[in-house]
């Protein structure tokens, strides 16, 4: 693993001074091409280390450089670095700062709480985004990050039915389920923008006073909370193969399998029937009928006419192509 790699390196000039490329790639077992391009990848992170040429030459580190860090336990050290996603950090513009952060602490930390935060970033990976969800294409993420940062005021451009121009006050960013949210003030009220229907961002050069009471986290849970709460949800009723459950949950979500009420028990040709509570009424026939012959819609009636119809318009599409 390079970052271990790296860490070996740094602590042997801290311990030895300075020290030529053959030199450190015997002790590393490694080529000195592999030394030279490792000495860069440290510099580029910001340690003060450098190379001297000549026949009494090497590589050493700043005089008086040290990586110091105390009182930290072995499980704040692999919480540290289970914390790191590295997908969205890059979105933010924050990869190489996210990167050269963990070696430096890597190497400040004692030699048995660096080998267990080495061994947890080598066996668990944090990956946001769904099953067959390519990341959403979030162009101005860094300008409004930045914009977040230094409290300064934003004009964008908001997809809906229509473009929309708004003035923005952009309080945080919350990153759920792989989608970028901008929490913002805006004609003062807090709204929530997502961030992928964004078109133009453009700063105003006008700064702004952060609210003192103002809690993204404590926001965000409310906000969520509210919405699942508020938004109206239609109630179907379907029969579906016992067998097809699991891809049934796919489909809807593991909420409504959870909260789905059970009608029927399994008959003798493994069918049950439920009723299933969905808040998404107008993807609803589009979604099952993803099911297929594996599930039906009894009621409501409207739903299952749409639905006949949506299945009788794509035999017919395949019948006469």
């Amino acid at each position: 693993m390079r970052a271990s790699r790296l860490v070996s390196l740094l602590l042997l000039l801290q311990s030895r001074g300075l020290l030529t490329a053959a030199e450190l790639a015997e002790a590393l077992e490694v080529s000195e091409r592999t030394v030279h391009r490792d000495v860069e990848a440290l510099a580029a992170a910001g340690v003060p280390i450098y190379a001297e040429r000549g026949p009494y030459g090497g590589i050493r580190l700043v005089d008086g450089y040290r990586t110091r860090l105390t009182g930290m336990t072995a499980d704040e050290a692999e919480a540290l670095f289970l914390a790191g996603v590295p997908g969205p950090a890059a979105e933010l513009g924050l990869g190489t700062v996210v990167a050269a952060a963990r070696l430096k602490v890597l190497a400040a930390l004692p030699p048995e709480l660096r080998t267990r935060a080495s061994r947890l970033v080598e066996r668990f990976h944090l990956d946001a985004v769904g099953w067959y969800q390519g990341a959403e294409p979030v162009p101005h993420l860094a300008a409004i990050s930045e914009a977040v940062w230094e409290s300064q005021r934003i004009s964008i451009d908001y997809r809906r039915e229509r473009i929309v121009t708004r003035l923005l006050d952009p309080l945080g960013l919350v990153l759920k389920a792989g989608v970028w949210y901008v929490v913002a003030l805006a004609d003062d009220q807090i709204r929530t923008y997502r961030v992928s229907r964004i078109s133009r961002t453009e700063p105003t050069g006008e700064r702004f006073e952060r609210p003192r009471d103002f809690d993204l986290a404590g926001y965000w849970a409310e906000s969520t909370a509210a919405y699942e709460r508020e938004t109206p949800r239609t109630a179907v009723t379907v029969r579906v193969r016992r067998e097809r459950l699991g891809r049934l949950r796919d489909v809807v979500g593991q909420r409504v399998m959870d909260e789905a009420e059970r009608l029927s028990e399994i008959d003798e040709a493994g069918w049950l029937v439920l009723r299933l509570a969905l808040d998404w009424p107008d993807e609803i026939p589009g979604r099952l009928l993803a099911m297929g012959p594996d599930l039906e819609i009894v009621e409501p009636a409207s739903m299952r006419a749409e639905i006949a119809a949506l299945a009788g318009g794509v035999s017919e599409r395949y019948a006469t192509g």
